[in-house]
């Protein structure tokens, strides 16, 4: 490993890592938006509604991430949807942890005490302001431990998108350990740029475990 390698190769890694932490970013918007759709719709009071979302979350939780962002990229072009690598990678990744974050969403809003809802309905609230107002306030503490861990998660496997061709920082290090072979210097300081991103956000979440205390989704 030379000093000269590293100095030549750490300026194209780092472009790569902040196409990481876009796809990563990207996903943790569009899985949130899409995961708490699921859990409402998994708490529905109408039956056909909860079994559609259920089959949803249990289907899509048992392929992995990899076969998605494949099935996206390579097959809804068949079916007249094109969409870009980074699209793709961005869609299958915030579709498959979508249904994670649906999980814990409902398990933070099944902690909330039943008497919560009754002490709302009873000055009047509708069943959509005693959501917002009072039961997903209180749903959050519960959920931001797990839900900054899956975020943990998101950034490491940002590195899948690198199979359908997105420069992220994984492409970028296989790029240049091809055309120099110097494996050991190139992953290693991918390695250490996945620490360098992941390490500070692990320290959050077990911050979070301490304040809120560690609860498991059902």
């Amino acid at each position: 490993m030379r000093w000269s390698d590293i100095v030549e190769f750490v300026p194209i890694l780092l472009q790569g890592a902040g196409m990481s932490i876009f796809i990563t970013v990207s996903c943790l918007i569009l899985s949130t938006a899409l995961g708490l759709v699921w859990a409402l719709l998994k708490m529905s009071r109408h039956a056909p509604l909860r079994r559609a979302a259920t089959t949803l979350i249990n289907v899509v939780r048992g392929l992995p991430m990899l076969v998605l962002l494949f099935y996206i990229y390579f097959v809804l072009p068949s079916i007249h949807i094109q969409l870009s690598a980074l699209q793709a990678s961005i869609v299958g990744l915030a579709f498959g942890y979508s249904t994670y974050v649906a999980e814990i969403i409902r398990s933070g809003i099944e902690s909330v005490d039943q008497g919560q809802y009754e002490a709302a309905q009873s000055i009047g609230m509708g069943r959509i302001k005693t959501m917002t107002r009072v039961i997903l306030p209180q749903a959050v503490k519960v959920a931001l431990p797990p839900y900054s861990n899956t975020l943990v998660s998101m950034l490491k496997d940002s590195s899948l998108a690198s199979t359908i061709t997105v420069s992220e920082m994984t492409r970028q290090g296989t790029l240049i350990a091809a055309a120099t072979f110097q494996n050991l210097t190139v992953y290693t300081l991918v390695a250490i740029g996945y620490l360098a991103m992941s390490l500070p956000m692990m320290s959050v979440t077990r911050a979070l475990e301490r304040r809120f205390g560690k609860h498991t989704v059902k």
